[in-house]
């Protein structure tokens, strides 16, 4: 097997919201997609929104769950001052600030959000090596 992830499915109590939070409050690009479900391009793989209730069904287990999930979400970020950027713009659109931007036991520079439905984001600068997609000079 090929090493990758190709799509992360969210599974999220209010569609409407969720898009609304990842479409007009982070600016991810949305793709055509049937009512039920929202697909964004991502750089290097798709996020995907769907009911959690109808996600759960589609594996077969139960919805119920809460508090830590036991995984985050991250997004590499350039510099310092584009982590404090990117946790703004994600409160600014509905998301909560668990922890500011601060220097990290391992060197870095991170900070997390919550979206609406309690997922965690890390928004991290790696001074030491670039983990993303190959940055675009402009």
């Amino acid at each position: 097997m090929q090493s990758r992830i190709s799509m992360i499915t969210l599974g999220v109590r209010d569609l409407s919201r969720s898009i609304e939070f990842y479409e007009s409050g982070l600016k991810f690009p949305r793709m055509e997609s049937p009512p039920t479900v929202a697909f964004f391009t991502l750089n290097g793989t798709w996020l995907s929104l769907y009911g959690r209730q109808e996600l759960a069904a589609d594996a077969m287990v139960s919805a119920d769950g809460n508090g830590f999930p036991g995984f985050s979400l991250a997004h590499n970020v350039s510099s310092e001052a584009e982590v404090h950027s990117v946790l703004e713009e994600a409160v600014l659109a509905g998301g909560k600030l668990v922890k500011p931007g601060q220097k990290v036991f391992w060197g870095g520079y991170s900070g997390y959000f919550k979206d609406p439905d309690g997922f965690l984001w890390e928004v991290a600068h790696n001074p030491y090596f670039w983990v993303g997609p190959t940055l675009e000079v402009t």
